[in-house]
């Protein structure tokens, strides 16, 4: 018996299957006790080291919330410019025109082969009191947005490509027989089809960027989630505990990213969009030679 993507596992290999799964739990479990009882012995289980998270408010109000806001914030706004961004530069590439291609390829290329925390490093030093009258104090902010953009937009551009690309030909050829313009074949045709196979992969991109604002809190002093660790942990003495829960935070965030995302991919997959749209005759260009006779006959 076999599926579609792979041959169904026979009763040999899900015995053998629940044997690894029950290895891979015991040494998971092992790990776990070694980390805990060295956790204990170093006195980071004791609790005044965790505590303070819930007895002591300023914890969240001065640092942990402040933090996430300034996270959510630089990556909400990096999202909001890098999916159309992307998405433009991966419709630049699948350009019928050579020179469209080929320097939007350029960029494409050049941004995506740069790290990210090396563009963030470039922007900050761009957006110097020396070149451009940047408040100090947000020149982090915008050294972060701007080179998650830069980066992130490469990186979707080649997610759109490929989605587009990874439909059927009969679907362009459908579009052409009919008479659609190369525009309207993308916008109506291809987009709406590939948007549920790209979606995953530009789930995964958007959960990336918002754990990539670590970066400039690291390096370019954002006073972002995980760069609170340094203040609370010198206020309080739990370096352990305070990433732990910084960690807890950032699993919720993603989590509620990817199980919205798991639901939009749903409702699309069932929506008509998904399947593509159809063109009323007003919408096309060049119909058919002698499609309106032969009805009228």
């Amino acid at each position: 018996m076999t599926s579609v993507l792979y041959d169904v596992p026979g009763p040999k290999a899900k015995a053998r299957n629940w044997i690894y799964s029950g290895i891979f739990i015991v040494l998971f479990g092992l790990v776990m006790w070694w980390a805990l009882s060295l956790m204990a012995e170093n006195g980071q289980l004791e609790a005044d080291k965790w505590t303070p998270f819930v007895t002591d408010s300023r914890v969240w109000t001065t640092y942990l919330i402040p933090g996430l806001i300034e996270t959510l914030k630089a990556g909400a706004l990096s999202m909001v410019i890098a999916l159309p961004l992307g998405a433009l530069l991966g419709i630049g590439r699948l350009s019928d025109h050579a020179w469209v291609r080929g320097s939007v390829g350029a960029w494409v290329e050049f941004f995506r082969a740069i790290p990210v925390l090396m563009l963030m490093l470039f922007s900050s030093a761009l957006y110097a009191p020396q070149l451009m009258d940047v408040p100090s104090d947000t020149r982090p902010f915008w050294a972060v947005v701007t080179g998650l953009v830069l980066y992130n937009s490469a990186v979707i551009a080649e997610i759109v490509r490929a989605g587009v690309l990874s439909l059927p030909r009969g679907q362009t050829d459908a579009a052409k027989a009919i008479g659609m313009r190369k525009g309207q074949t993308m916008f109506h045709v291809l987009i709406p089809q590939a948007v549920t196979a790209m979606l995953p992969a530009l789930v995964s991109q958007l959960v990336v960027i918002l754990k990539d604002t670590a970066l400039g809190g690291a390096l370019l002093g954002f006073a972002e989630l995980l760069s609170m660790n340094r203040q609370i942990s010198a206020n309080y003495s739990n370096t352990i505990a305070t990433l732990v829960v910084i960690a807890l935070i950032y699993i919720v965030v993603n989590f509620g990213l990817t199980t919205f995302a798991s639901q939009l991919e749903g409702r699309l997959r069932k929506s008509k969009k998904s399947t593509g749209a159809v063109l009323g005759t007003d919408e096309i260009d060049d119909p058919i030679p002698g499609a309106n006779t032969a009805a009228g006959a």
